[in-house]
């Protein structure tokens, strides 16, 4: 079977029901993976992923609503994983807030809350994740980071400082569990939108991204998820510490 692939693999979605959670979460099954999806929206309002446990089997797929920014929930997230499958290979951590908000403008409140929901949430969940990971002989981290964390955009301060930060914090993560097995990665997203919400822009939005990125349009949520697949997968198993960028050249 190709490397590529995830069958057999237990992998943990945060930020299960945002954009690339979602489509992540099936991207993952169809590649043969058991999914923890995470989520701070209640189970009632899964939508399309009440089906997920009859086509691919109730023994692959949990949902558990958590806040992750919150580590007496985290703990819990893991510690349920842990019982429900017995390991941990994955965690592909996508959770964030955004307060847009220029610097003058925003509040203390708001920058904690961007701050908290971004990048405290990724240590929380990544730490808790390797606990299980060094039980289950190690595993693979992948962060989802943002164009915002090294290109400035104006009202993106304390979003642009979370996801640069995140990127230092995964290579250090990769540094410090490497001799344990685990390998830590992020990718760093351009603009992307469903294709529908793509179809349904403005002309105007869809002109300027013409102009300002190679590829000529948003990107779609799979283009993302792919590779974070790859990084997630054996086929990746000499990378770490790295940062990948899938912007589609924007604002080269």
């Amino acid at each position: 079977m190709s490397k590529l692939q995830l069958a057999d693999k237990v992998i943990c979605i945060t930020g299960a029901q945002g954009t690339a959670g979602r489509a992540a979460v099936k991207l993952f099954l169809e590649k043969g993976a058991s999914v923890a999806a995470c989520d701070l929206k209640e189970e009632e309002k899964l939508g399309e992923m009440k089906t997920f446990s009859e086509l691919f089997g109730s023994e692959r797929f949990l949902y558990i609503q958590a806040d992750v920014t919150d580590e007496q929930q985290v703990n819990e997230v893991f510690s349920a994983m842990e019982a429900y499958f017995g390991r941990l290979d994955g965690l592909y951590h996508n959770a964030y807030v955004n307060h847009y908000k220029r610097i003058a403008e925003q509040s203390l409140a708001s920058w904690n809350a961007t701050i908290n929901g971004t990048l405290t949430s990724t240590f929380l969940t990544c730490k808790y994740a390797a606990e299980l990971m060094v039980k289950s002989s190690g595993g693979s981290i992948v962060n989802n980071s943002s164009i915002l964390g090294s290109k400035p955009l104006g009202g993106n301060a304390s979003y642009g400082a979370a996801k640069a930060g995140l990127e230092q914090f995964t290579k250090v993560m990769a540094v410090e569990y490497a001799d344990q097995g685990i390998r830590a990665n992020s990718i760093v997203p351009g603009d992307f939108r469903t294709e529908i919400d793509w179809q349904t822009g403005t002309e105007e939005f869809k002109e300027s991204m013409r102009k300002t990125s190679l590829i000529g349009r948003s990107g779609k949520p799979n283009e993302i998820n792919e590779v974070a697949a790859f990084l997630l997968s054996d086929a990746a198993s000499y990378i770490t510490g790295s940062t990948y960028p899938v912007t589609g050249g924007l604002w080269l």
